[in-house]
């Protein structure tokens, strides 16, 4: 391990909309912000071909693209943008250390986490094929929904959030098929009823995803297995929606940040403030509710602001 090590007044720890709007606040409060990208630089929008509910965008963006003007954005007023993820950290002082790539030792007067979550996918190649081809598998029926009007979508998934997207989607689409591994719901009986009472949902149970079909370019169908009867059957859709929950990229804060019982980093009321004085949070490393790009955004900025604020009072 190197014994090089670096001052730094603001370690940003993962990128995305969190993060690059929180570089961009802490660079204009002259907090010369330090931001390594991690894993997926650019976050999971990076997957996303089109973004289209974000505000500014009259005519939408990609999501890639879209990520490369927020870094423009926070390189122009002096961000120093990396390559590289933490690997070990340690907030016991006031002085925070965090090892990058368990070579380099940085030590932070201030740390704002915007590592993200990443969703769960059933791992089928078919479904990876679509999803990296943007055809027709996604994991965010708010962020997508819209492109699938008057069509029919799948979703897979048994709890309160597969309820609640099936029940989105059902407002945009002319019908929606649900896939419910189990002989029952996840979900809490007031959500599992409003699926259940919803028109053009149809739910079917005991039911587990086979193979995401398609032409080689979007999804036109998948092939599904009732578990109980072992009968095969290929249900017509444009969509197909992944809602099986996400993981919160927190491990490494394991024992040392405040988490739910999943993972999602907890945090001070409104505010960004873990439970070490110095380190924040925002983005969907802390929020599993809304998980938007809009949101993730105004949460780096809140970041930003808490992290100025805790070095202004320590002057």
């Amino acid at each position: 391990m190197s014994t090089t090590i670096e001052r730094i007044k603001c370690l940003i720890i993962g990128s995305g909309p969190a993060g690059y709007t929180a570089a961009i606040y802490a660079a204009r409060a002259n907090m010369f912000p330090v931001m390594y990208q991690g894993m997926q630089p650019g976050g999971q929008l990076t997957t996303t071909n089109e973004v289209e509910n974000f505000p500014g965008y009259p005519e939408g963006v990609t999501g890639p693209e879209m990520m490369m003007q927020l870094q423009a954005q926070a390189k122009r007023f002096g961000t120093d943008v990396r390559d590289g993820w933490a690997t070990k950290m340690d907030f016991s002082e006031p002085i925070k250390k965090v090892w990058i790539n368990d070579t380099l030792e940085l030590h932070a007067d201030t740390v704002i986490i915007s590592t993200g979550a990443t969703a769960k996918y059933l791992g089928l190649p078919s479904e990876q094929k679509y999803l990296q081809l943007g055809g027709g598998v996604s994991a965010c029926a708010v962020c997508d929904g819209f492109f699938y009007r008057n069509q029919e979508v799948v979703i897979v998934g048994a709890g309160d959030s597969a309820c609640e997207e099936a029940h989105y989607l059902s407002k945009l689409c002319k019908k929606v098929t649900m896939l419910v591994r189990s002989e029952q719901f996840r979900a809490s009986k007031i959500m599992e009823e409003r699926v259940r009472h919803t028109e053009n949902i149809e739910i079917l149970m005991h039911t587990e995803t086979v193979e995401v079909l398609g032409d080689g370019q979007v999804v036109t169908g998948v092939k599904v297995v009732n578990r109980a009867s072992g009968v095969e059957t290929e249900i017509p859709a444009t969509g197909f929606f992944v809602a099986i929950g996400h993981k919160p990229n927190t491990d490494i804060f394991a024992n040392v940040l405040t988490m739910d019982e999943v993972g999602y980093l907890i945090t001070e009321g409104k505010s960004s403030k873990t439970n070490v004085p110095g380190v924040f949070a925002c983005g969907d490393v802390q929020d599993k509710d809304y998980r938007q790009a809009i949101t993730a955004a105004g949460s780096g900025c809140i970041a930003a602001l808490d992290a100025e604020r805790y070095l202004g009072s320590l002057e």
